[in-house]
């Protein structure tokens, strides 16, 4: 894993940018949609507020590049937002029993083993490690198939029957890719802590 980041738009130390802007309010989202959804009880506004936060995922990074506002401030918060968006909307529907206990155990166990990573790469000198495809892949599909769970929820019937057979189909599939992302997260890991070993016989002259 190189140290010199790829050639790309210029980055910039400004906070005040525009897609840092919607990147606050996705975070001013999260305690939203849970006061809402677990205080409240107002379960179509939840979705409303679920659903801006998850279909914006990709907004903020698209008006980065496209006004080249691309900063370091928001390659931290892009990244924080889905993660705060992924966990308390998971937590949240498995409170509220939409989402079964295996699934949430399944999806924080792989974001502690990315919490390993982030921590290994730190002791070697190394900031957290670029955000995967794959990941991002995976993070937009659980962004829509979280409001897609909860709107099954709240229907009745057939309709109910066939979002949550949507929603439990992208679910699953962005788990998988969720896991997969973190196994190559995993993977370059392991190759930083390989390269950073002294070679044996190596010492002291």
């Amino acid at each position: 894993m190189p140290r010199v980041t790829p050639a790309g738009p210029a980055r910039t130390d400004r906070v005040l940018t525009v897609p840092n802007a919607i990147s606050f309010a996705r975070l001013i989202g999260v305690p939203l949609f849970l006061y809402l959804f677990l205080v409240a009880h107002r379960d179509v506004a939840a979705i409303v507020v679920l659903a801006v936060g998850g279909t914006s995922d990709w907004v903020d990074g698209y008006v980065a590049r496209r006004l080249n506002q691309v900063s370091r401030l928001g390659e931290l918060l892009d990244p924080l937002a889905d993660r705060l968006y992924i966990l308390a909307t998971l937590l949240a529907l498995t409170v509220r029993e939409v989402v079964p206990w295996p699934f949430t155990v399944a999806l924080l166990a792989r974001e502690a083993v990315l919490a390993v990573n982030v921590a290994v790469l730190r002791r070697y000198g190394y900031g957290p490690p670029q955000v995967h495809y794959l990941g991002k892949t995976a993070t937009f599909i659980l962004l829509f198939a979280f409001p897609v769970l909860l709107l099954a929820h709240v229907l009745t019937g057939t309709a109910a029957t066939v979002s949550g057979a949507i929603g439990w189909g992208l679910a699953w599939w962005g788990l998988v890719l969720y896991w997969i992302a973190g196994l190559l997260y995993l993977g370059q890991t392991v190759r930083v802590a390989r390269s950073a070993r002294p070679e044996p016989g190596a010492g002291a002259a």
